[in-house]
C-alpha cells in the first residue's frame, strides 16, 4: 500500500463496507428472481419489489432492472398459459 493518508483510508474502509451491503443485495435480489421464475405471482412481486429498490440504490442499473422484469413476467405468462 502507498503512504498511509488519512483520506485513502476512511476511503478503503467506505468502499469495504459499501460492497459488503451491496453484495448481500445483490445476492438477495438473485435468490428472489431465481424463486420467482417458477414461483406464484407473490414471488413474481417480491422480485419486481426488490429490482425496484435495488436500482433507485443505484445497485443495478435501470435498464438491467427493467430487463430483468420484463424475462421474468413473460416466464410467468408461459407457465401460466
Amino acid at each position: 500500500m502507498a503512504k498511509r493518508i488519512r483520506s485513502g483510508l476512511k476511503r478503503l474502509r467506505q468502499t469495504a463496507k459499501r460492497t459488503g451491503h451491496n453484495q448481500a443485495i445483490r445476492s438477495r435480489l438473485k435468490t428472489l428472481v431465481k424463486r420467482a421464475g417458477g414461483g406464484t405471482s407473490d414471488d413474481l412481486l417480491a422480485a419486481i419489489k426488490a429490482l425496484d429498490s435495488a436500482t433507485a440504490a443505484g445497485i443495478v442499473h435501470k435498464n438491467a432492472a427493467a430487463r430483468r422484469k420484463s424475462r421474468l413476467i413473460r416466464r410467468q405468462r408461459a407457465a401460466a398459459g
